[in-house]
């Protein structure tokens, strides 16, 4: 499991971070300190290579300069994109990617990341789907599958099984109801569930889905559309209305798990760092 490394941090993992560095174009002083100095070269270096410019060593960068491809990881060039079309400054959106996001948006199989959630199941099952669907029927054939399959079909949430596995939970639940299934699950390094698909402009969940699979690109493209299909989320996160965007966005536990402290704080720091957020 890849360590993280970012400003502040003191080890030999740093040292060795900072070989690497200089092995591809910096000029370190290698003291096992992850300061300014070390934060601007791992800046640079995923400036060079099309990563996210956040100035932190996860396991994107750390695997790059293992020699790993960068082909379906979120790029720089995604998140400018998106501050353009939000209307928002780039720092704004490197601390939403930074504290949002998963962090990887692929399991180590290369398939997506995602959560099934068997309650939602129990609720896609249950609702009406087409004009002479009848409600119901519709809530005892749930219930009857639920007996059955309580572990994917459930008015209670749980049965998680956790990283790849979920993968395993989704293909059994799909072979019930293909189309309930997908959407029964949040995908991809930001979460969004399925059921959003249609919000979003998809042409159906298995679209939606499928574009999940491409690249954590897609997935952030889902993110994106979700704050704009909001214009109250959207209003939030350009005024720079921490507590309101994650009460939003996070729900109402986002007090307790900081969510609204963790974003000025990464807001903060990146804007240091990107003299257009500085202007703005």
């Amino acid at each position: 499991m890849t360590v993280t490394l970012r400003h502040g941090d003191r080890s030999q993992a740093v040292a060795l971070l900072q070989k690497k560095l200089n092995a591809s174009g910096a000029k370190l002083r290698v003291d096992a300190d992850y300061g300014d100095e070390t934060e601007k070269a791992v800046r640079a270096y995923q400036r060079k290579v099309g990563l996210v410019d956040d100035g932190i060593a996860g396991s994107k960068t750390q695997g790059a300069l293992a020699g790993k491809s960068c082909a379906n990881l979120l790029g720089h060039a995604d998140l400018s994109a998106a501050a353009k079309r939000l209307g928002v400054d780039i720092a704004i959106v490197l601390a939403v990617n930074q504290v949002e996001s998963l962090g990887n948006g692929f399991a180590s199989n290369g398939k997506p990341t995602l959560l099934f959630e068997r309650h939602i199941m129990y609720r896609q099952l249950c609702s009406p789907q087409h004009p002479d669907d009848d409600a119901k029927q519709l809530k005892q054939h749930a219930d009857e599958l639920a007996r059955l399959y309580p572990n994917l079909i459930n008015s209670a949430p749980g049965g998680y099984a956790g990283g790849t596995a979920e993968h395993q939970r989704l293909a059994r639940a799909r072979m019930i109801d293909d189309s309930s299934a997908l959407a029964s699950a949040s995908w991809g390094a930001f979460q969004i569930m399925g059921y959003h698909w249609q919000l979003l402009g998809y042409s159906s969940v298995q679209e939606f889905a499928e574009r999940m699979a491409k690249s954590e690109a897609e997935q952030f493209e889902a993110f994106v559309r979700f704050i704009e299909a909001d214009p109250a989320l959207h209003k939030a996160l350009k005024n720079k209305k921490w507590a309101e965007f994650a009460k939003r966005y996070n729900g109402p536990g986002y007090a307790r798990n900081l969510y609204d402290t963790k974003l000025e704080r990464a807001y903060l720091q990146h804007a240091q760092c990107q003299p257009e957020a500085l202007a703005a």
